[in-house]
């Protein structure tokens, strides 16, 4: 299993409700055309209304490889600086829970 938390800060109001019409868009692409991607999951926070969270889980490192070549995360990809006025990527290795393979 390979997985990945990324946390978007988006520009103004209106750029997270555009941020959050791309990640609808790219969400269902990804449920139509991604076997390999276990868990895509877009969350706002509490009190902090410009804050995304991604947790991402993919069956292996090929699925999340393929993940990146998709069409629909390319155009992600190059449309989020849109939207969004930083990131941070944490990359994260299973230890153990429930639903995992760990």
């Amino acid at each position: 299993m390979f997985g990945l938390v990324v946390r978007f800060r988006c520009k103004d109001e209106e750029s997270a409700e555009a941020f959050d019409q791309l990640v609808a868009e790219t969400v269902e692409q990804i449920k139509a055309h991604e076997p390999g991607t276990l868990v895509y999951a877009s969350h706002k926070v509490d009190d902090e209304p410009l804050m995304r969270i991604f947790y991402e889980l993919y069956r292996d490192r090929t699925a999340f490889d393929a993940h990146e070549q998709q069409e629909h995360t390319k155009r992600f990809l190059s449309s989020r600086g849109l939207y969004v006025a930083s990131y941070e990527v944490d990359w994260l290795t299973l230890q153990t829970g429930k639903g995992t393979a760990g």
